[in-house]
């Protein structure tokens, strides 16, 4: 019969290893449980964004702009020209 001097439980990984208070404030995401609530809210965020991301993209394609790289590398929008113009 073993006895837990640190009430360790299975499945507690990290959180029942011996450490610093530095080095749990630091890495804080290892000790905190996991939480549905706030990982749901933190998706539906995520998602939002990248939903408005590809909204802007296509509106902005649909308005005849295409995507270019700039000489410096970045990505500009271009307004699509004719060689009539």
């Amino acid at each position: 019969m073993s006895v837990n001097k640190n009430n360790e439980k299975p499945g507690d990984g990290i959180r029942s290893m011996r450490s610093t208070t530095a080095f749990k404030v630091i890495n804080y995401e290892l000790y905190a449980k996991p939480n549905i609530v706030v990982m749901s809210i933190g998706a539906a965020c995520f998602g939002l964004a990248l939903g408005y991301i590809a909204y802007m993209r296509s509106k902005y394609e649909s308005m005849g702009y295409y995507s270019a790289v700039d000489k410096d590398g970045k990505e500009i929008f271009e307004k699509r020209k004719s060689k009539w113009d």
